[in-house]
């Protein structure tokens, strides 16, 4: 690696500019995520945001940066503990570790509390079915602690890696509706606003940002991994941006074209209304959540 081509010292990443070292790194990094901030308007002044906080390495690399970038809003940060044995309690304790750190108030709600059993339990004759439930029963938990600590965002931290790769899920799923966002209701008036500051910023990057601020800690990976899509879109992508330098942002970038030019839904608006177990929105009787969990309990 070069030296830094802002000050000379031995430089640790290399950017589109050029080769950084580990301060200016740091501070490219922030103005990134400060940019993206920026462009898709995600906070206003005195904003209350709860920040998804895994303890894994996106989610603490996105709540250090948003402690350091000094916004004029209060972040409060919440661990859902799935109950995934040999995984989540020692991503809890880093956590908590980061959290104390950084000095940013810390819940943790879990799904034997919301549901009376753990992941675990409720996967033990469907395991395959892991990432579907735990991504609904997960963002449910979210929020409800959202809403408990009223804020007025649920900030994650999906970065550029993830954007493009849901975006070539949602094609591979054959899910029209979500890949050119044709629909109209009034979900924005019910469901809280979901913001991604890193959502410019990519995996490679973050990762390096979390080890030139020593904010990471080996963790282990999630036993459900290996029954996820994402996990070969993941692979396969990484290995287009190896090969290809800047297909996730042109898959990121060309999306949001896209959409930019999509006629805006017409015809009737669909209401949501409430679940009848839990109150959360929706369009059926039952939220997906609930759903769920009436065909695993």
């Amino acid at each position: 690696m070069a030296d830094c081509y802002l000050c000379g010292k031995r430089a640790v990443f290399r950017t589109e500019d050029g080769p950084l070292c580990a301060e200016h790194f740091s501070k490219w990094y922030e103005n990134g995520v400060a940019n993206a901030i920026s462009r898709y308007s995600m906070v206003n002044p005195g904003d209350r945001i709860c920040v998804g906080f895994s303890g894994g390495k996106d989610s603490t690399v996105l709540l250090a940066a948003l402690c350091r970038l000094n916004l004029d809003c209060e972040l409060v940060a919440v661990t859902v503990d799935e109950g995934i044995g040999g995984y989540r309690d020692d991503t809890i304790l880093a956590a908590k570790d980061t959290a104390l750190r950084l000095g940013v108030e810390h819940r943790i709600v879990s799904f034997k509390d919301i549901c009376g059993k753990t992941l675990d339990e409720l996967l033990a004759n469907s395991p395959q079915a892991a990432c579907s439930v735990c991504g609904t029963l997960r963002r449910r938990a979210l929020n409800a602690a959202a809403r408990e600590i009223d804020a007025d965002s649920i900030a994650t931290g999906h970065c550029l890696d993830d954007e493009s790769q849901s975006v070539v899920m949602n094609y591979l799923r054959g899910d029209v509706t979500r890949a050119t966002a044709s629909f109209n209701s009034n979900s924005g008036d019910l469901f809280i606003r979901r913001i991604k500051p890193l959502c410019r910023s990519t995996e490679r990057a973050t990762v390096a940002y979390g080890l030139c601020n020593n904010l990471l800690v080996p963790l282990p990976e999630c036993p459900y991994t290996r029954y996820a899509l994402r996990k070969d879109v993941r692979t396969w992508l990484g290995k287009l941006e190896y090969e290809k330098p800047g297909t996730l942002i042109r898959i990121a970038d060309g999306q949001e074209e896209l959409l930019s030019k999509m006629p805006k839904a017409e015809g009737e608006k669909k209401i949501l209304g409430r679940c009848e177990k839990c109150g959360e929105p929706t369009s059926n009787k039952l939220c997906a959540a609930c759903q769920q969990l009436e065909r695993l309990m």
